[in-house]
């Protein structure tokens, strides 16, 4: 009698920034990966082994082979921004077809990365977008989790790293309004480990991923600004001076620094969850065990996801 292969797991994005946190957790517990990507891997990536193939939407056949034999599909796919021809409807689009392919390969779970305070109803297409997809994850026929992660804080972070990058350089930072509006960090080694948890039981669930601590917007710029030794005087900025300002530098960087979707997200407290956090590691903690790193090199999101 022939042994039967061994399963394995599906990540989409292995490389990418949240996908690499539960691909280091999978192959910790010893569990053989697959990763779906249409990116090269990347800096800081290598210790991660995991067999590579092309995400592919537009040919259903071969995504369904690449699925075919996997326990656990983990799903990170999603863009940040409307960009080019790439928009939020594609990519809930694109999530419904992935989820159709993982049904006939005979996938047993899909665990689904979503993010928190999702609504159908949010003026924010970002947020919209990701209920609309948690719909189709729970119309799928398949067995699920959803995971809704706050702000996840980590080794190729953007967000936090872009702060620590301007805070080295400028003589002054502006904070967007008052910076009196709060979010909750997330490690993103925690938002692996949930999922991974999400993995095993035995019902459907949807559990948000958040940190043990949260803070203001301004605390969270102080925190950086200790951790890397430069203080910079703060002004304070209306948002649409704020969103003028990301444009010229992300000019200057050739990137798109902030939009104004995710200021008005941040300033409406949509990435602080409403459940007891589940995450353990505190932000601070993080920043000062990585301050001689964060901050050093600017991280461009049009650089790491569509050239």
């Amino acid at each position: 009698m022939q042994d039967q292969p061994t399963k394995f797991d599906v990540v989409t994005g292995a490389f990418s920034f949240t996908g690499r946190f539960i691909a280091r957790r999978l192959l910790a517990q010893e569990r053989r990966i697959k990763t779906l990507t249409n990116h090269a891997r990347r800096p800081g990536t290598e210790d991660i082994t995991a067999e590579v193939a092309p995400l592919q939407f537009t040919d259903r056949d071969a995504l369904v082979e690449s699925l075919r034999g996997a326990d656990v599909l983990y799903n990170t796919y999603w863009v940040r921004f409307q960009h080019g021809r790439v928009h939020f409807g594609e990519a809930v689009a694109n999530t419904r077809i992935l989820l159709g392919a993982a049904r006939d390969a005979g996938v047993r779970k899909v665990v689904h990365v979503s993010v928190s305070n999702p609504s159908e109803d949010s003026p924010l297409d970002y947020f919209a977008g990701k209920a609309r997809t948690e719909r189709a994850v729970r119309e799928s026929g398949l067995a699920w989790a959803i995971i809704r992660p706050t702000l996840v804080f980590g080794q190729g972070d953007i967000l936090i790293n872009n702060i620590a990058w301007l805070l080295r350089r400028l003589p002054i930072f502006g904070v967007p309004g008052r910076g009196d509006y709060r979010l909750q960090p997330v490690a993103g080694e925690d938002v692996a480990e949930i999922a991974t948890w999400a993995a095993e039981q035995t019902d459907n669930v949807i559990v948000d991923a958040a940190g043990p601590d949260t803070v203001y917007y301004s605390e969270m710029v102080e925190s950086i600004a200790i951790a890397v030794g430069r203080h910079p005087r703060f002004v304070y900025l209306s948002p649409r001076m704020s969103l003028l300002a990301a444009r010229v530098i992300g000019r200057a960087m050739k990137d798109v620094m902030l939009n104004e979707p995710e200021l008005e997200g941040l300033m409406q407290e949509l990435l602080v969850s409403h459940e007891r956090p589940r995450g353990t590691q505190r932000l601070d903690n993080w920043l000062l065990s990585n301050a001689e790193t964060i901050g050093r090199v600017y991280a461009s999101e049009l650089e790491r996801h569509w050239r």
